[in-house]
């Protein structure tokens, strides 16, 4: 998938744990870890809007544009 989320790496720069960013906006563990393994298809602009106020970034921070096989499907891919 083209679209790649950095949240790791904002994460590890705000040195903020799994754990409390997901208490802190309000979603399961599990979900914020397939967004932030990149295995999430797509992200609600609810929770894209939680991440930036709980991380004080914007979204093109978390957010990057990876060109691609245009024909790739991932399997196993959740909507969170």
């Amino acid at each position: 998938m083209p679209i790649k989320l950095n949240l790791d790496r904002v994460m590890l720069e705000r040195r903020v744990s799994l754990t409390d960013l997901a208490d802190r906006i309000g979603i399961t563990l599990a979900n914020l870890s397939i967004l932030k393994t990149n295995k999430a298809r797509a992200i609600r602009f609810t929770t894209l809007e939680a991440l930036c106020r709980e991380l004080q970034c914007q979204p093109g921070e978390l957010l990057e544009f990876v060109p691609g096989d245009p024909g790739e499907v991932r399997g196993g891919d959740a909507e969170i």
